[in-house]
């Protein structure tokens, strides 16, 4: 099993710590692993991005140009990584938050309104979760008992009291990848 994944969006929608829970989660597991940021200088609101690889095998670079997988939070993410999708890959979206869609035919192509669902969860900043259990109820390559034990080492410890409702958000984006919109 080896997934590469970009996570992109804009800072302070939890890109990074996306990535990173995912990275964590292999971790747990004994996978071999790949975490790499990018980032602008802003804390938040500039473009952030990262790449995650999870393998069985050791990896040989952590440097890719085609992914598996893109979870795209924003639209200047969509334009930039779109293309960057291996044939047979997918898209999981952010569907509140990109005004123009995918159009590529040979890929699937996932749209999640995470951001209402995590209004719906009393919580808007698990978003990512929600978007993060969508992709692991597609490509079940790591347990989400893994994934809560990552968030134990990626979220602060005045923090971990919002374990629970991280697993809901989870839970609820897993729900949501047997039921997306596949264009």
């Amino acid at each position: 099993m080896k997934q590469e994944i970009v996570i992109a969006g804009f800072g302070g929608q939890g890109v990074l710590s996306m990535g990173m829970t995912l990275a964590y989660g292999g971790m747990v597991e004994n996978k071999d692993v790949s975490w790499m940021p990018s980032y602008g200088p802003e804390m938040r609101g500039g473009t952030a991005n990262c790449t995650v690889i999870l393998n069985d095998e050791k990896i040989s670079s952590p440097i890719i140009n085609s992914f598996d997988t893109a979870i795209i939070l924003n639209q200047p993410s969509m334009a930039k990584f779109e293309s960057k999708v291996k044939p047979g890959g997918q898209i999981i979206y952010e569907s509140n938050n990109i005004l123009t869609p995918p159009t590529r035919s040979d890929i699937t192509i996932l749209d999640i309104p995470a951001n209402k669902e995590a209004v719906k969860l009393n919580i808007k900043r698990v978003m990512n979760m929600i978007i993060l259990g969508t992709y692991l109820g597609l490509n079940p390559v790591l347990k989400i008992e893994s994934i809560l034990k990552a968030l134990t080492k990626v979220l602060p410890g005045r923090h971990h009291h919002l374990i629970p409702i991280n697993q809901q958000a989870l839970e609820r984006g897993m729900e949501l990848a047997t039921q997306p919109t596949i264009m």
